[in-house]
């Protein structure tokens, strides 16, 4: 494990996506291929088990960056946000 995945975000907290990651469910840019290095959004959400069970998700943040997106990323994808 690296340095970064031991990185404790917590709910509510502003973080910046640090990586370059493509994703391809952008509201604007459906369907194509969207780098959404440098934005910046917050925690609502991580997935630590799953109907009562524990569970070892792959990209355990969910971090919404408007009211129509947000994306499921891992520690090592983001920083926290000293801005906001």
């Amino acid at each position: 494990m690296i340095a970064s995945e031991k990185e404790n975000f917590t709910l509510g907290m502003a973080v910046r996506v640090k990586n370059s990651v493509l994703v391809y469910h952008h509201p604007e840019h459906r369907g194509q291929a969207f780098d959404i290095q440098g934005l910046v959004g917050h925690v609502t959400g991580i997935l630590h088990e799953w109907q009562g069970r524990p569970i070892s998700a792959n990209y355990p943040y969910c971090v919404k960056f408007s009211p129509k997106f947000s994306a499921h990323l891992q520690a090592s994808e983001l920083e926290p946000e000293t801005d906001a």
